[in-house]
Parts: structure tokens; sequence; C-alpha cells
């Protein structure tokens, strides 16, 4: 069983990296050997993205614990403890398996059958949804985590792409393809954005959930398999441009949260604005018109042979570019309402519920009802 499990990894192995799929005609793995003073990405270097993705998380929680969370105390973010919800199965079966929101028609029907009044029903659906939506402190961690690392990231690309001829000239990224020398500063702006990316989907499921959780799942996979494709195939320079253009859009994003949830509407307000024109400039003009004609139409003159490499990092692309037309739609929405209301608000976001009455309250309510259904509070009708 053991031979036969070995035979297929190796048979596999083989097939996934046969050379027509991943490089030009004529070449071959032998010709990605360092020699000569040229030095090339090895796809089995990517490993090291494991442990460098645990490094991320280490740094991660200092920068939430000793950075952070100073700084929202600062701002006047304070750390709320969720109040947990009486202990009740009845609810919890119906929260789990039928709905979050319950009707007031099946308000009342869970209150007779718990012989609770609608106002504790409607109080514990209240507060069970609360557990389930992070804290703005909780947030506002996440948030400043993100814009530590954009910014670092796009410092770092500054420095290691301002003198590169084909930052300002696209036609660079193909000469002398590919046999291009991989530069140290490639090696670790690859691995500092892996093993970012790496990081944010082993916390997923920990992190503040949105009502796009699917396209950030897509967008981190797709992330990840670009900078897979680019460096095993040596679209080295290609990569590091798309990496780039993506962390200046994104460094705007995360200081507009942090200011929202501290509440400085104006400032939240100037900063989404500016991240609304630096989104639009360079994904929709400069990733598409720009990198993404270079890498579907240019290499055409470089090479006439197709290799199943070009057409995965393009489809890959496509894909992000796809991501990128939901979330200009979402940012559209939001600049429009912004432009006639005057309010910024992260629509991806669920937001808390206010609890009805205090706990004396819940305990005269509960211990005063006697028929366990209707009440005159004038908060009966009040079913967010």
């Amino acid at each position: 069983m053991f031979c036969r499990m070995e035979h297929v990894i190796k048979l596999f192995n083989s097939w996934f990296w046969w050379e027509n799929l991943w490089m030009p005609a004529n070449c071959t793995w032998a010709n990605y050997e360092d020699r000569n003073g040229l030095v090339f990405p090895k796809p089995h270097q990517l490993f090291i993205i494991i442990p460098y993705a645990f490094g991320m998380l280490a740094i991660r929680f200092f920068v939430e614990r000793c950075f952070a969370a100073p700084l929202a105390h600062m701002l006047g973010i304070k750390n709320v403890k969720r109040i947990k919800p009486q202990p009740n199965s009845t609810l919890e079966t119906f929260f789990k398996e039928c709905t979050k929101r319950p009707s007031q028609t099946e308000i009342r029907g869970l209150a007779k059958k718990c012989n609770w009044t609608v106002h504790l029903v409607e109080k514990w659906f209240k507060r069970r949804r609360n557990l389930e939506i992070p804290t703005l402190y909780k947030k506002f961690q996440e948030a400043c985590w993100r814009f530590t690392f954009y910014m670092t990231s796009f410092v770092a690309g500054v420095i290691f792409l301002h003198d590169k001829p084909w930052l300002y000239d696209i036609w660079q990224i193909w000469v002398n393809y590919p046999f291009q020398s991989l530069l140290v500063s490639q090696y670790w702006y690859y691995m500092l954005e892996m093993s970012f990316y790496l990081s944010l989907l082993l916390t997923l499921g920990f992190d503040t959930k949105r009502k796009d959780f699917k396209a950030h799942m897509i967008h981190h996979f797709a992330a990840l398999g670009l900078m897979f494709c680019s460096w095993s195939a040596n679209y080295v320079r290609v990569g590091t441009l798309v990496m780039f253009i993506h962390d200046s859009a994104d460094i705007w994003l995360e200081a507009a949260k942090m200011f929202n949830y501290a509440h400085w509407e104006n400032t939240c307000s100037v900063l989404f604005v500016i991240f609304s024109i630096v989104f639009f400039i360079t994904r929709m003009i400069l990733l598409p018109f720009w990198i993404m004609r270079a890498t579907i139409y240019y290499p055409v003159y470089y090479t006439q042979t197709v290799v199943l490499a070009y057409i995965i990092f393009n489809g890959q692309l496509l894909i992000l570019q796809g991501l990128h037309l939901y979330w200009g739609y979402l940012v559209f929405r939001i600049l429009k309402k912004f432009l006639f209301v005057k309010t910024v608000k992260d629509e991806r976001s669920d937001e808390e519920e206010e609890d009805s009455f205090s706990d004396n309250d819940e305990k005269c309510t509960k211990n005063g009802s006697k028929n366990g259904g209707e009440s005159s509070h004038p908060l009966l009708n009040n079913n967010n």
C-alpha cells in the first residue's frame, strides 16, 4: 500500500513539474540551475513560507497587543465584553437550525414554548447574535495589523523596485526571459507577501467575518496561487509589480477602517476617498490595461510557444480582476452614499445590537410574567 502511494505521488510529481507546463520550448529544469552568477527561483524554496507564516502570526500577536491595543485605548475604543444569554436549548436549537432573526410570530411561539416573555426572547436573540459579531476593539486590532503589514510591504516595494527598469518600461519584464536572475530583494518580497497571505488563511476562522467572506477566501487562494505560479515559472518581475500595486490601495482602506472604528468620521471620510481613488487607478486601470496587457499580449513577441503556466497565471489574474470588479461595485456604493448621505459604512460588516433593557429588568420581566406571551412594553414591536 505504501509503495503504491509512493508511486502515485512520484507520478503526480513528474506530471505536475513537466517542463512543457512551466517553461518555453527547448528549456528544462536543468537550465534553472544556478550558474555563472545567475540565480533562479526554485519551487522547493517556497516550503519556507510555512514556518514564516507562523512567524508572521507571532508578529501579528505582538503588534495587536503592544501597539494596536494601546492605540485603541488612546482613541477611546474600549474592550467591551459580550454578555452571554441565558442557557436555553430550545432557543439555541432554533438559532442554529432555523434562523438568527425570527419573526414576531416565531418569537411569540418560542416565548410560549419556553414560558418566557416576548421581550426576554427578543433580548436572548440579540445577545446571541452579538456573540458572533466581533467588538470594535477586535476589529480595530485586526485593521491595525493589516495596516502595519501593507505599509511595511509597500515601503519595501518602493525600496526594491524604484531603480528597476521594468517599473517604468513594462516591456522589460520579458527581456532575457526565462533566464532572468533572481534578486535578493525579490526573494524577500515574495517570502514576505506569501507568508502574510498564508497567515490570513490560517486565521480566517478567527478573524472578523464579513458578508464577502467567500470572496476573501477566493482572493487569498488566488493571491497565493499567483505568487506560486509566478515564482515557479520565473514570472518574478511581473509578480512584484502585481503585489506592489495591490498594497498601495490596501494601506488607505485599513487606515480608514481604523478611524471609522474610533468614530473619527471626517478623517475616515478623507481616507476612504483617497482609497477609492487609488483603488480605481491601480485595480481598474493599471492592473487590466498595463500589467495584464503585458502578461497576456506581450509574450507573443518573445515566444511562439504558449505553456500551461501562462494560461494558469493569466487565468488567476482574471479571477483576481473579477473580484476587483465586485469590490469596486461595493466601493462605488459606499462612495455614493457618502457623497449624498455624508456617512461612510462598511456594508460587509454586521453591527452590534443594543440590549432592550438591563439585567434587573430581565429578572422582573421573567418573574412577573404569568402568560409567557405578549407584553405592553413599547419595544414589543422592535425586531431589529
